[in-house]
């Protein structure tokens, strides 16, 4: 079973007008989210897997937070300039082409693409209309190579956000 995490960025600081929208960093909401996500995410997460993230400063930081908390290195986290703005066809590729080597794997990215490859992949009603910022949907595929996945394949094992009530 192949598992794809998708994790929209944490919350981004509009503070900067000047700043290009690829290099806005995050609010302190958004420093503050991070690692409380990547806790209630290690205890689903069995290694080894794979990091890749959008090269936008707000996706990379989260990776690198997500990195920091799981205690492993920087360097493991690969970067992929398509996530940024990439329409569900581009993502799709991006996860067709993934190596089957690694049977979990950690997307680091934006809406609105990510919101719209799980509606994609999915088959039937998801727990949100938008993935939150920081939000985490976690997809599980019968298929044992990623080139197999096609839409309405995946099924939805979870959904994680920051504002949610852990009991």
């Amino acid at each position: 079973m192949k598992r794809l995490l998708l994790i929209r960025h944490a919350k981004s600081s509009w503070d900067y007008p000047m700043l290009a929208d690829f290099d806005r960093p995050l609010n302190p909401r958004g420093r503050h989210d991070a690692p409380i996500m990547a806790l209630r995410l290690q205890a689903l997460l069995t290694p080894p897997f794979r990091m890749i993230a959008s090269p936008a400063a707000r996706a990379l930081t989260t990776a690198q937070l997500f990195a920091e908390t799981f205690e492993v290195p920087e360097s493991r986290i690969s970067l992929d300039g398509r996530i940024y703005e990439a329409t569900p066809g581009t993502l799709l590729h991006i996860i067709n082409t993934l190596d089957d080597a690694d049977d979990q794997v950690l997307l680091f990215g934006h809406n609105p693409g990510f919101t719209d490859i799980v509606q994609l992949l999915v088959d039937g009603p998801l727990p949100f209309i938008e993935l939150p910022t920081c939000g985490i949907a976690m997809l599980g595929f019968e298929q044992t190579r990623w080139q197999d996945i096609v839409p309405g394949s995946g099924k939805l094992l979870g959904f994680r956000y920051p504002k949610e009530s852990l009991r």
